[in-house]
C-alpha cells in the first residue's frame, strides 16, 4: 500500500509534537498553545533546494539549517523559542530514509533549544524541495529588541566570526583549493550548520539599542538596521572578526574580503550599544564564551539614511561591488 500524507505525518512528525498537548498529535486542523504574559514573536523563513543549499546536501543538515535560521531571527529580538510550524513540499527522491534523518535532526535541534513542533503541511511536488518554518518565541513585555533603536555614537558589535559561511559555500563549489582540507571542512560546516545566538539575544536587553541577525551579509544587514533607525554607519573592515580558516583564505587571496563582508549566511548577531555598555558586554562575552567585537559606529545622517561606509585601517573607503545577498534582482 502506498504511503499517504497522514502515514508520513504520523511516523516522522507527530513524535516531534508529543510534548505539547495543544498540538493534538498533529491530527487536528490547527494547534492551540498558551503563552505567558508578554509578547509573542513570530518569524518565518523558507529554504529552497539549489537556492539556499546545494541540491546534494544531506537531509540532517537541511533540517538543522531550516530551524537554526529561524532561531537566529528570534535571537536578534531577544526572544526565547517556544514552538514552530513546518510546511514541506517534497519531491519524488524523498524516501523514508531521508525523512528519518530529517526528523531526527529536527528532534535534536528542538531538544537543544526547548521548543516543539505544533503543526504544518506536507505536500508532494515535482520539485525543487521547498521547506518553510513559522517559528514562535516569547519575550517579556517591553523587552523586544528591534532594528530601529540605533543611536548616533553607538558602537557596532558583532558576535562570533564573520565570513565563514560565505567562504564555506565557495569551498563547496570548488573554490579555496589551496586551503588545508581541515580548514575547508570547518568553513563548510559553518555554512551548513548556523549557530543561532539565543543565549546572547536573551541577555542583550538593557545593553543593546538595536539588533539584527547577519543573514544577507554584514554590510547589507547593517544597512537594514541603519535604514530602520534613520541613521548611517562606519564599519572598520580590519576589525571584522575572522576565524583561523578565514584568515588563511584571505592571506592567500585578499580579494575574498568582499565575500567576507557581503556573503551572508553567518547568522551571527549584529547590534549597536552605547559606549557605557562596553564593560558589561566584555563581561557577557567571557560568561558566554562568545567573542563580541566592536567593528564600527553609528553616525547621524538624515541625508544618508541607511548608508554604510566601509573603511580600511587607514580610514580610506573600500568600494564594494555589492552590499549583500538580494532575493530579487
Amino acid at each position: 500500500m502506498k504511503t499517504t500524507e497522514f502515514d508520513l505525518i504520523s511516523r516522522f512528525f507527530a513524535p516531534l509534537a508529543e510534548s505539547e498537548p495543544g498540538a493534538f498529535g498533529l491530527t487536528d486542523d490547527a494547534a492551540s498553545i498558551s503563552i505567558k504574559e508578554g509578547r509573542l514573536i513570530v518569524t518565518t523563513d523558507a529554504l529552497v533546494s539549489g537556492v539556499h543549499f546545494p541540491e546534494q546536501t544531506p537531509a540532517h543538515l537541511i533540517a538543522e539549517k531550516l530551524l537554526c535560521v529561524n532561531l537566529s531571527d528570534l535571537a536578534s529580538m531577544g526572544a526565547a523559542p517556544r514552538a514552530y510550524v513546518l510546511s514541506a513540499a517534497l519531491p519524488g527522491f524523498v524516501d523514508d530514509n531521508w525523512l528519518e534523518s530529517f526528523s531526527k535532526s529536527l528532534a535534536s535541534v528542538q531538544k537543544t533549544h526547548g521548543m516543539v513542533l505544533i503543526g504544518g503541511d506536507t505536500v508532494a511536488t515535482p520539485g525543487p524541495l521547498t521547506l518553510s518554518v513559522c517559528m514562535l518565541g516569547e519575550v517579556d513585555e517591553g523587552k523586544v529588541i528591534k532594528r530601529s533603536g540605533a543611536c548616533p555614537g553607538d558602537q557596532i558589535f558583532v558576535s562570533g566570526t564573520i565570513g565563514d559561511a560565505a567562504l564555506g559555500l565557495l569551498s563547496l563549489h570548488g573554490g579555496l583549493a589551496g586551503l588545508e582540507p581541515a580548514m575547508r571542512e570547518e568553513l563548510e560546516d559553518r555554512y551548513h550548520r548556523p549557530r543561532p545566538r539565543i543565549d546572547l539575544g536573551l541577555r542583550l536587553f538593557g545593553l543593546a539599542n538595536a539588533a539584527v541577525d547577519v543573514s544577507d551579509g554584514l554590510v547589507a544587514d547593517l544597512a537594514h538596521l541603519c535604514e530602520s533607525s534613520s541613521a548611517a554607519a562606519t564599519l572598520q573592515a580590519a576589525k571584522t572578526p575572522l576565524s583561523p580558516p578565514a584568515q588563511a583564505a584571505l592571506k592567500a587571496n585578499p580579494e575574498l574580503l568582499t565575500a567576507v563582508l557581503t556573503g551572508g549566511d553567518d547568522y551571527e548577531l549584529l547590534f549597536t550599544a552605547p559606549r557605557e555598555s562596553a564593560q558589561a558586554l566584555s563581561r557577557l562575552a567571557l560568561e558566554l564564551k562568545l567573542p563580541l567585537t566592536a567593528i564600527g559606529s553609528i553616525t547621524e545622517s538624515a541625508e544618508e539614511k541607511g548608508e554604510v561606509r566601509v573603511v580600511d585601517e587607514n580610514g580610506s573607503e573600500i568600494s564594494l561591488p555589492n552590499k549583500g545577498y538580494r532575493h530579487f534582482g
